[in-house]
């Protein structure tokens, strides 16, 4: 696009720019091994075999009942999976792989200190674990099928083996990301009705051993200010014998794990035979308002799911060492740490601390060490081992033969950074779009048949029917070079059941939207909308423009994100960048991004003018940003996302809401002080918002 070209887009759609970038082949040595590597299979999961093609996904478990009917769609948007199969998720994981390779690794986990033995947890020895704990909570705890149990753990082993654990009762999880704050988790044990707590006293993360056990006090405060009472806080303890924390452990409530697990030791507790459609846990989505939503996933549909696409788009064979790099406490660490890689049964690991401690080389080191064949992250990580060690990876002797990434659509600059250094070139690298409510990926190329194209997540998955919807409910067709809101036409075994005891919400949130018919016993009329914008070209393959709530509105043009700070990184220095909007008294919104340098460049007027360059080259003079602001770091989660939200606060002097959750909160003032006195210094006053413009502000990013 030519700069200063007029955009022509409606209201209705998302303005895009991206050009389309050319394909990249699988390396000949990947596609011979593929697990899919026929082309026959694109053909079994076309639409005129829906929903029996997902057979092929459930025939990868073991079923104590064949079901009887593939799909039940009676009751919509409320799917039934394998309705009358009956399979218990813990047998899927653990028993059914002792026959074969009960000596096999099923768990290394790696912890933080480099100085401290890496753990090596075989089938076997997995086995012995989940059984013991399975019998501390049914005889111990009490607790059966049906009831609810809270884990608010770190990456530490005993959290999968908890999990495991509850599986093979029966018992609903809800894990709660280590990083939350106590009141974060007492909500949701609250919301959920949980009676138990299992935690742990400590944790290292950048070479702190923090207290965690104090988050559970938390907890239980802010559980029974909202009516809910807590039986048991179960404490492991981060060092046998030792305890890590400066909480005192409450009497009568609160119990150290390896005080009475003695009495469990080669216990035996026979997997509980499961209906298809049982929940198996409770994931609680981040970043909303109000109460709680848990996103609830069955046993059969998810489990089947997640089997299929770690099979066939993560490419795991029961050889491979797989590490995805994420947190267990994440609907990624649920489905491509645990239940998708144990259930093929391969050999799966767990980091506890952080990627960069103690230098950015770390990951290559792990990876070196432990033959890691697939590795799994995020671009939030790829962007922080970028910037801080470039040249990093090259030091290592590691081969990858497969990469994913995750969580966000990755620009394709760093993309060809994470190709061309992390894998070496020689890895094929799948870029995945999903979400906590889907269960598994919804796009994704297969990695033995279909080339990579940088920045795009490419077709739907396997059994995945998408459209991309304006806001008018017209189809925007692929190729048209506009983008809208991306919905699924049907339904897929991964997609949650409902939220946790708000089915109206469920309804509300995911189907109302785009519903033609509220009555509707057809799934058909029942589209899912994802909430996120997207671009379809012509040869089918998917860009993702980000939350539709990240959309700003400039003068009538819908401008994504997550196309604006792709265009800013492509400046040599740029190592992070954020755009977010700012009220504006012509135009409604205008837009300003912050960025990050790389290590070894300072700050500029020069830079600033680089940036505000790139963007207007990029996309266009509608898009200028009105300030550039560099800052030393972004607000981050402790999963490494830039909060948007809380940028957007400080760029229109408004609130900018609950900081304590995030990782460096000591930013926030820096980057406030620094942007409102530069804002004020240039006549840049603030104005007084509207209740409306105040709302869209604080609604910005916050699906974050």
């Amino acid at each position: 696009m030519a700069i200063g070209e007029e955009l022509e887009v409606s209201e209705a759609q998302i303005a895009v720019h991206w050009r389309e970038e050319e394909y990249i082949q699988p390396p000949p040595r990947f596609v011979g091994q593929a697990n899919a590597h026929d082309p026959a299979i694109l053909d079994r999961f076309r639409e005129e075999n829906f929903p029996e093609c997902f057979r092929e996904y459930a025939d990868l478990l073991s079923w104590d009942r064949y079901w009887h009917t593939t799909l039940d769609s009676s009751e919509p948007p409320f799917w039934k999976w394998f309705v009358g199969g009956r399979l218990n998720a813990c047998y899927n994981c653990v028993d059914r792989h002792l026959e074969t390779r009960a000596n096999q690794a099923a768990l290394i986990w790696v912890p933080e200190p480099e100085g401290e033995l890496t753990q090596t947890i075989t089938y076997r020895e997995l086995y012995r674990r989940v059984n013991e704990f399975a019998a501390l909570l049914r005889d111990f705890c009490g607790l059966k099928a049906g009831d609810r149990i809270t884990l608010h753990m770190p990456m530490v082993p005993e959290l999968p083996v908890a999990m495991l654990a509850c599986a093979r009762l029966g018992v609903i999880h809800s894990e709660v990301f280590g990083g939350f704050s106590g009141a974060a988790c007492g909500e949701r044990i609250a919301d959920s009705q949980s009676r138990f707590l299992v935690t742990i006293d400590g944790y290292y993360r950048n070479g702190d051993l923090v207290d965690h056990k104090v988050k559970a006090d938390e907890a239980m405060a802010r559980a029974a200010s909202l009516g809910q009472e807590v039986d048991k806080v179960l404490v492991f303890r981060r060092h046998a014998g030792e305890y890590a924390s400066a909480t005192p452990m409450v009497e009568g409530r609160d119990v150290f794990v390896d005080d009475v697990i003695g009495e469990y030791r080669r216990a035996v507790v026979p997997p509980t035979s499961m209906p298809a459609e049982a929940p198996l846990f409770l994931m609680y989505t981040s970043g909303t308002t109000g109460r709680p939503k848990g996103a609830q996933h069955s046993t059969g549909g998810y489990l089947a799911y997640v089997a299929g696409t770690s099979k066939y788009y993560q490419d795991i064979h029961p050889d491979d060492t797989y590490w995805c790099m994420a947190d267990i406490g994440w609907i990624t660490g649920h489905s491509y740490i645990v239940y998708g890689p144990l259930a093929l049964g391969t050999t799966t690991v767990l980091y506890e601390g952080v990627p960069t401690y103690p230098d950015p080389g770390r990951p290559w080191r792990i990876a070196e060490r432990l033959g890691v064949t697939i590795f799994h992250t995020a671009p939030t990580s790829i962007r922080m081992l970028r910037k801080l060690g470039p040249d990093e990876p090259a030091k290592y002797d590691y081969r990858f033969k497969h990469m994913t990434t995750v969580g966000e659509p990755i620009e394709p600059d760093v993309w060809r950074w994470y190709h061309t250094s992390v894998g070496k070139g020689e890895a094929v690298i799948v870029d995945t779009w999903w979400q906590t409510e889907t269960g598994g990926f919804l796009g994704s190329t297969l990695p033995g048949l279909q080339g990579m194209k940088p920045g795009s997540c490419g077709p739907a998955a396997l059994g995945i029917y998408p459209v991309i919807f304006d806001e008018e409910r017209k189809v925007v067709e692929p190729g048209s070079g506009k983008a809208g809101n991306i919905c699924i036409r049907n339904p897929w075994p991964g997609i949650m059941q409902t939220i946790w005891g708000q089915p109206e919400r469920f309804v509300e949130v995911y189907y109302r939207k785009y519903c033609n018919d509220l009555k509707s016993k057809d799934w058909h009329d029942w589209p899912y909308f994802a909430g996120d914008g997207a671009l379809q070209a012509a040869d089918g393959y998917f860009r993702i423009l980000g939350r539709v709530d990240d959309v700003i509105n400039v003068a009538g043009h819908r401008l994504g994100t997550k196309e604006l700070e792709s265009a800013a990184i492509t400046v040599n220095e740029v190592a992070e960048a954020a755009a977010v909007p700012v009220i504006d008294a012509m135009r409604g919104k205008a837009v300003e991004m912050y960025i990050s340098l790389k290590p070894g460049f300072k700050p500029s007027a020069e830079l600033e003018a680089k940036v505000v360059k790139a963007i207007e080259v990029e996309i266009g003079k509608i898009a200028r940003p009105t300030n550039v602001w560099i800052v030393s770091d972004m607000p981050k989660t402790r999963s490494g996302k830039i909060m948007r939200r809380v940028i957007a606060g400080i760029s229109n002097f408004t609130d900018v809401g609950d900081i304590t959750t995030l990782a460096n909160p000591e930013v926030v003032e820096q980057i406030k002080h620094h942007v409102q006195s530069e804002k004020l210094s240039r006549g840049q006053l603030p104005r007084e918002l509207s209740a409306q413009e105040e709302a869209d502000i604080q609604a910005f990013g916050k699906a974050e």
